[in-house]
Order: structure tokens, then C-alpha cells, then sequence
């Protein structure tokens, strides 16, 4: 009479999918951005699916904390070999595995991070650069100019230039704001300069005072994949392929402190949840150093 082995990895597959549908209702119902919440899930699943694989290796991965983190430290080592995964990339994993083992099996999974270099300048329009672009936005369409000069002069996300109903934008003769709904449940008023209010009364000529999203298209509300082709579209027409909204956004930041903002400021527009987000704009790249090397030291 022989009896039924059933292989712990089996288990182990078992408590990873249970650990995986767990962080799945969490992610549900939490208050992380829709990017964000997207980004852990397909971290999670790819965890998942490398685990199961090795399930043999790891068979107490999901047992107790030290098996946990033997299998998560090892997963981290895979992603370093592997080419496309930066550090933050590998940081944004872990991160999210971190999740899986707290909502699933209920463990405190502690694993080094990876060290992310500071980044220097933000890799923003030159001014000439940014005419170029605008220029651009404006002979293709009201609409289009419009959405330029919010992502150029609010620095908005594109998903909050993506949220943007007609009642965000409160424009006078002389002032201007635009409410941008943030990460969570967070918003903010961010002024609107008079280059960019002229732009966006143009689109509302065009568009109507009805109520509804700011951003139409054929199919309705323009979403973020949408936005992203209009600034990619512009970008093209004025000799940038590969433009993209957040280069726009840094753009928008550069300005402010090249203009005299500090630090506070620039976090406070640019909706940063840490001061040190911000203080990149204040890291100047080698163009900007050689020009006060050569304005202080000029004969």
C-alpha cells in the first residue's frame, strides 16, 4: 500500500495565489494612485510567477518571516540581473512584495532597498526649446494648445491633467487658478499665468460652458493615453519625437526656480509629498554651472 505524497511546493502556490488575491482586494480599496496601484499588482503577479517556479527552493517562503525574506532576497538579486530593471524599477518590486506578505500571510518582510543615485538636473525644456513647442500645440488646435499650456504652466501630472473637469478652471480677466485632483483624495489650486489662461479660454470658445470633462475627443473624456499622443503628436511637430508630459512637468519646475522660487514653493506647486522630490530643481546640470562660472569670472 503506498501513500500520497502531496509536494510542499504545491503549497507553496497555494499561499502565494491566496497571498496574491488578499493584496488584490487591498489594492481594491486603497487610496494609491491608479499608476501606482497598476504597477504593484503586475510586480506582485511577476513575484508570483517566479516563485512558483522555484517553489522547490523556497518551500517555506510563505511560512515564517525568515523564509519569506530568503525568497524575496533572492527574487531581488534576480532583478538586478536583469537588464531592464533600474533601481528604482527593483525598489517599486519590492515594494509591492512587501505588501503581498503583509496582507496575505501577515509578514513583516524586511529587505534591503536598492540604492537609487540622486538624480541631477531634471531633464527639462531649454526655453528656446519650449517656444518650439508651444509654437507647435498652436497650429495643430485649440484643444491641443491648451493642454500644452496646463502641463507647462500648472506642472500638472497627466492624470490630473486627465481628471480636469470644466468647473476646475476658475479664470477671471486677471487671475486665473485650476484645481487638480492629486494622488488620493488630494487636491490643490495651482495659479494659471496669463500666456496659459489665454490658451485655455481659446479651447472653452471652442468647446462650450457645458459641464463635463475639460479634454473631449471623439469618444469622449480624453484619457491619459490620449493626453500623452496630443503632447507626443506636438512634440514630433517641432523636432522633439519622444516628447512626453512629465518632461513637461519638470519643465514647469525648472522654470520656477530659475525664476527665484525655493524649495518650499516649488513643493508646494508641484504637490510633492517630500521636499526632497523637489530639491532635484535645485541640483543645476553642467550647462547651468559653466554659465555662472563664466558670468562670475568675466574680465
Amino acid at each position: 500500500m503506498t501513500t500520497e505524497v502531496i509536494p510542499l511546493h504545491t503549497e507553496v502556490a497555494e499561499a502565494a495565489e491566496q497571498a496574491l488575491a488578499t493584496l488584490s482586494r487591498y489594492l481594491n480599496r486603497c487610496k494609491l494612485a491608479a499608476n501606482t496601484v497598476r504597477a504593484y499588482r503586475r510586480q506582485a503577479v511577476a513575484y508570483v510567477a517566479w516563485l512558483t517556479a522555484r517553489a522547490a527552493d523556497h518551500p517555506d517562503a510563505f511560512a515564517d518571516q525568515v523564509g519569506a525574506e530568503a525568497a524575496v532576497t533572492t527574487w531581488r538579486r534576480h532583478l538586478l540581473r536583469g537588464k531592464k530593471s533600474s533601481p528604482a524599477t527593483v525598489n517599486q518590486a519590492l515594494a509591492a512584495v512587501t505588501l503581498l506578505y503583509e496582507h496575505g500571510p501577515q509578514l513583516r518582510v524586511i529587505v534591503k532597498r536598492v540604492r537609487v543615485p540622486k538624480p541631477g538636473e531634471p531633464d527639462a525644456l531649454e526655453p528656446a526649446e519650449q517656444g518650439k513647442v508651444e509654437r507647435a500645440s498652436l497650429r495643430r488646435s485649440e484643444r491641443d494648445a491648451a493642454i500644452i499650456a496646463v502641463l507647462l504652466y500648472t506642472g500638472a501630472r497627466v492624470e490630473e491633467c486627465e481628471q480636469l473637469d470644466l468647473d476646475d478652471v476658475a479664470i477671471t480677466p486677471r487671475t486665473g487658478s485650476i484645481r487638480l485632483h492629486g494622488k488620493g483624495d488630494e487636491v490643490h489650486d495651482v495659479p494659471i499665468p496669463a500666456v496659459a489662461r489665454q490658451r485655455i479660454m481659446a479651447w472653452i470658445a471652442v468647446r462650450g460652458n457645458h459641464p463635463g470633462p475639460l479634454w473631449t475627443g471623439q469618444r469622449g473624456r480624453l484619457t491619459t493615453s490620449g493626453i500623452t499622443q496630443v503632447v507626443l503628436a506636438v512634440g514630433k511637430d517641432a523636432g522633439f519625437p519622444g516628447l512626453r508630459p512629465h518632461r513637461l512637468r519638470h519643465t514647469y519646475g525648472t522654470r520656477l526656480r530659475q525664476n527665484g522660487a525655493d524649495v518650499a514653493q516649488v513643493q508646494a506647486l508641484l504637490n510633492h509629498a517630500s521636499i526632497e522630490t523637489s530639491a532635484r530643481y535645485f541640483r543645476a546640470g553642467r550647462a547651468e554651472q559653466t554659465a555662472v562660472v563664466e558670468a562670475t569670472f568675466e574680465q
